[in-house]
């Protein structure tokens, strides 16, 4: 019998995950493995609930958005939902997922994610499972490595969308406000707003004030330029430093769903500017579609290192990017360490020399 790998894919989808899935897949196969793909992320470890990954099941996934194997952002296994009559608690499920994976002889379980599902790796980890982790999200703010995969196209959608706001704001001599996702890093944002050729580009990472964006906005007009295009991240406070949340979701492992920021600054805009004003939230459009050729690289090189890492009997580690190469980190050096924009990043120095605001 073959020896046999598993994977699976948790929090929010992202452009790129099915690259990977094909890339580890198709190295394990190489090598002799087989290679088993749980279900909805932690939810299918913990029930039982997996596919084969065998090379018609991979067939076509370097260009296919999303994941085929399914992914939740709730549903932790050491804090686990079970519905008891009408009452939902929370249990520790943990041991029933480590027996699972002994059950099926999974020698390497490799777990594709962001901050919370690379969170609980590092805790099955240290209960003595063998995880190889691969970063994951859109919002490129996990620690340890210089870029993840699936912010590269969500960057390319953020900028397509400022491009078509462009027509419309100049068309109409409007304020048009973006809102984009990223949680508590400005990333997205930085780099769709200096892509977009936005005028003013608000980031958790530097505090603004309502005269420093109606300054630029107002400067713009005085030049004859009655439109002004003003990008906002999602995790932007408001003017009083407080954060605008959507709503809140107890059971999952990022609790605070933030949400409404841009409807706020738009409101404040149009109110004290007097000129008309619009909201757009870009939403998850950013998440969807095919992953951007630079993704679908990057994916790859993500999953055939991760495989080989296994294959050579290394694990308790994430791959990452450092600079233009592949390296490993241990896991603890990754969970809980959010990686945000540095006030004095290069790109923030490029966006000011060329007049871009920061409403500070």
């Amino acid at each position: 019998m073959a020896r046999r790998l598993g994977i699976l894919t948790g929090g929010g989808d992202c452009p790129g995950l099915n690259t990977v899935i094909r890339a580890v897949a198709k190295t394990a196969y190489a090598h002799g493995y087989e290679l088993f793909g749980f279900l909805d992320g932690y939810t299918g470890l913990v029930e039982e609930r997996y596919v084969r990954l065998d090379p018609p099941a991979i067939s076509g996934l370097l260009h296919r958005g999303g994941t085929i194997l399914g992914t939740s952002n709730r549903n932790d296994p050491f804090h686990f939902p079970v519905k008891v009559g009408d009452k939902v608690t929370y249990q520790d499920k943990s041991d029933q997922a480590i027996e699972i994976l002994a059950k099926l002889d999974i020698e390497v379980l490799f777990v594709i994610g962001g901050d919370g599902t690379l969170a609980a790796a590092r805790d099955f980890k240290a209960k003595g499972v063998r995880i190889v982790g691969i970063p994951k999200t859109i919002d490129n703010d996990l620690a340890a490595t210089d870029q993840t995969f699936g912010f590269d196209t969500a960057v390319r959608t953020a900028t397509e969308a400022l491009d078509k706001l462009h027509t419309t704001a100049e068309s109409h001599h409007r304020v048009m406000v973006l809102e984009l996702m990223g949680r508590y890093a400005g990333w997205i944002a930085l780099y769709s707003g200096l892509a977009g050729g936005a005028d003013i580009i608000l980031i958790p990472e530097i505090p603004w004030t309502l005269e420093g964006v109606l300054k630029k906005i107002l400067a713009r007009k005085a030049e004859g330029k009655p439109f002004s295009i003003v990008v906002v991240a999602e995790g932007v406070r408001s003017p009083a430093g407080e954060l605008v949340v959507q709503r809140r979701v107890e059971d999952s492992v990022e609790k605070v769903r933030l949400g409404g920021i841009g409807q706020l600054v738009g409101r404040l805009i149009e109110e004290k500017s007097g000129i008309e004003t619009r909201v757009t939230v870009l939403g998850h459009i950013q998440r969807g579609g095919s992953p951007s050729s630079y993704d679908r690289v990057l994916a790859t090189r993500f999953g055939v290192a991760a495989a080989e890492l296994a294959i050579r009997g290394l694990h308790g580690v994430m791959v990452c990017l450092r600079g233009n190469e592949i390296s490993h980190v241990p896991l603890e050096e990754v969970a809980g360490r959010p990686r945000t924009v540095p006030p004095d990043h290069p790109l923030i120095h490029t966006a000011r020399a060329i007049g871009i605001s920061f409403g500070d």
